[in-house]
Formats: structure tokens, C-alpha cells, sequence
């Protein structure tokens, strides 16, 4: 089931970073989510990482998702990273999804963030790795 360490729903926040306004496959994350019994809040388009990490706070979220499809994955991801940082939320989980190419994808686990996801990922992959993953004192 999609349940963290208390038994409650892993909770995701789901969002897209920056100025991209592709959002169809965002969408379908957070469906194939909800339908694994999670709790999704999409929390829409052109958000900045501050808006973000106050979303997350505010949901109790134990799940990042971002998705970014411009060349601008790694600076987004980092400034998103340290604006939760700044919110204490180092122990959520921050899964990102969209175009990463391989030496972002580097760059990215150097700054803690293992589960990348690109085009052509199947959702089974993404549920299970938020599954396996989800920080259990999230839910404490």
C-alpha cells in the first residue's frame, strides 16, 4: 500500500520549479500516485523553491516530486534543496523527474538526490522507489 512508518498515506508534494509550463506528465505522476494510495497535492506550475519548501511544511509532506524539463535541472534542484534545508525538511525525500541527463544526474546525487526519473520511466519505478525510500520518522 502507499503507507509511511505510522500507517497514514505517504504524502507528495508535486510541482514544477521554475519558469517551464509543461505539465502533462507532472499530472500523470500525481494520478498513478494517488491510485498507489497516496496522498498527492499538485501544487502547480512556476513555483520558486522558498514557495515550495513552505508548501511542503505546510502538507506535513514526506515526498518531493519535481518535475523540470529545462537545462536548468541542477541549479533548480540545489536552491530547491537548500530552501527546505532552511525549513528543516532535510530528512523529506526529493525525487526529481523530466530531462536529466546523465551528468546531472551525477550532479544531482551529489546533492543527496538519488531517485531521477526520465522520459520513458515506468511508473511502478517511481511508486516503488518513493516506497522504499519515504524517510520512516516522516511519519512519527
Amino acid at each position: 500500500m502507499g503507507e509511511s512508518g505510522a500507517g497514514r498515506p505517504i504524502r507528495v508534494v508535486v510541482t514544477k520549479v521554475g519558469l517551464d509550463g509543461h505539465d502533462r506528465g507532472v499530472k500523470v505522476i500525481a494520478q498513478a500516485l494517488r491510485d498507489a494510495g497516496m496522498e498527492v497535492v499538485y501544487a502547480g506550475l512556476r513555483r520558486t523553491p522558498e514557495e515550495i519548501a513552505r508548501i511542503v511544511l505546510e502538507e506535513d509532506a514526506d515526498v518531493l516530486g519535481l518535475s523540470i524539463l529545462s537545462g536548468a535541472v541542477v541549479p533548480l534542484t540545489r536552491r530547491t534543496r537548500e530552501a527546505l534545508d532552511a525549513q528543516g525538511l532535510e530528512d523529506v525525500l526529493l525525487v526529481v523527474g523530466g530531462i536529466v541527463p546523465v551528468e546531472s544526474r551525477q550532479e544531482l546525487d551529489k546533492l543527496g538526490v538519488k531517485g531521477t526519473f526520465g522520459p520513458g520511466s515506468f511508473l511502478a519505478e517511481i511508486i516503488g522507489y518513493i516506497r522504499a525510500n519515504v524517510p520512516k520518522q516522516r511519519a512519527l
